[in-house]
């Protein structure tokens, strides 16, 4: 099963959970069993009763969630988590510790 080859035969509902949560790698047990009555091919669960989703199925969803604008991927800009770049602070080093640059040298 393909969640590509079966987007069109999905109710409204399914689409718009299945786009609000464009991260998710495991189908909830009651979202399984709404995909699984809809699809017109037998759709693969785990033990308990969930779909996995493949790699194509999950990037299907985040490029559809995207141009639904239910999601923004930066194109570039990648960061780690929510950080912000550093500022570069340059004083020099103060005390009695602190060493001689090779301009004060001279």
């Amino acid at each position: 099963m393909s969640l590509k080859d079966e987007w069109d035969g999905l109710d409204s509902e399914t689409r718009t959970w299945l786009l609000e949560n464009p991260g998710c790698l495991v189908l909830p047990r009651t979202m399984s069993s709404k995909i699984s009555k809809e699809a017109h091919e037998d759709i693969e669960r785990d033990q308990h009763g969930q779909v996995v989703l493949s790699r194509a199925d999950h990037d299907f969803i985040r490029e559809k969630a995207e141009a639904a604008g239910t999601i923004r991927v930066p194109a570039t800009d990648y960061q780690f988590f929510d950080t912000a770049a550093l500022p570069v602070i340059r004083r020099a080093p103060s005390g009695r510790h602190a060493a001689a640059s090779q301009d004060e040298a001279d």
